[in-house]
């Protein structure tokens, strides 16, 4: 395998090799796909942001120790961390003068990217894991470089969606064990940040239970007990809101408005709609 950190470009406060990448519409079609491959070696004075990014950025810490700050908490960096960049979200890091961040990364996006970073146990309020990069991942991570360094055999949009997934693949056998350390105080609120935001999304309980790191029925009833209703009820009441705005402040079509907050056609929105407004979606509209 090639040395990761050997043909660096050197700049005033990091060494550096970035490749990029322009995906093709094959790989635009799926759910994910990679834009930039890069490692990096800090320098005393590294400090990167505050700033935000258009992509996601899974980070790789392969030596040194740094400082993370994203989504208003600060996480410390060492060996083997993983943390994540995610698009639109203001966050800074920086190394340690004494022990100097070593990175690789890549950046990624897609309509399903998000539930690609769950799989291995981040997400936007968990952007970082302690010791989550496996060796099977930073081998797959030699073999994207020599991939796309490669002057004999060009890469190809398959060949880098074949790596991307094998790398997700060997991070998330990590994951359980990442899952032991997310500590219980919190876990509740971020079960409901994360309903708030994926509401519309056709997603889970079970899902949901998983991204925080606790058994559905568990989950189930300290959610029930904490704000009074189920977490589906929660997910309705979230979707019938969010119906009843569109409904009054737009011209959508109600089959529009259906899938607009997670409904698969209108008739199971209708159905829904009239078991908790007790009229049906047309009928409110003129109403």
């Amino acid at each position: 395998m090639i040395n990761l950190f050997e043909n660096m470009k050197e700049d005033h406060h990091e060494q550096l090799e970035i490749h990029y990448f322009t995906p093709s519409s094959f790989e635009k079609a799926g759910a994910a796909w990679p834009i930039r491959l890069g490692a990096n070696i800090a320098k005393h004075n590294y400090h990167i942001g505050p700033r935000v990014t258009p992509y996601y950025y899974l980070i790789m810490v392969t030596e040194g120790e740094g400082t993370f700050i994203q989504g208003g908490q600060t996480y410390t960096l060492r060996k083997n961390d993983l943390f994540c960049l995610f698009p639109q979200v203001t966050h800074e890091y920086f190394t340690s003068e004494h022990a100097l961040l070593h990175k690789v990364f890549f950046a990624f996006d897609g309509k399903l990217a998000l539930q690609l970073l769950e799989r291995i146990g981040l997400g936007p309020y968990r952007p970082h894991l302690a010791e989550g990069l496996t060796n099977e991942a930073f081998a797959l991570m030699e073999r994207f470089f020599s991939l796309v360094k490669s002057k004999e055999h060009p890469h190809t949009d398959l060949s880098r969606l074949v790596i991307m997934y094998q790398l997700f693949d060997a991070l998330s056998s990590n994951k359980n064990k990442q899952s032991l350390s997310f500590q219980s105080a919190g876990w509740l609120q971020k079960a409901k940040d994360y309903l708030e935001t994926h509401y519309a999304e056709g997603i889970s309980i079970g899902s949901v239970a998983d991204y925080v790191g606790v058994d559905r029925t568990h989950f189930s009833k300290q959610f029930n007990k904490a704000y009074g209703l189920s977490p589906m009820k929660f997910v309705q009441r979230l979707r019938m809101n969010e119906a009843i705005l569109l409904l009054k402040q737009t011209d959508y079509k109600l089959a529009e408005i259906a899938q607009s907050v997670g409904y698969p056609d209108l008739f199971s929105f209708s159905k829904a709609f009239k078991k908790q407004i007790g009229v049906s979606p047309a009928i409110y509209r003129k109403e």
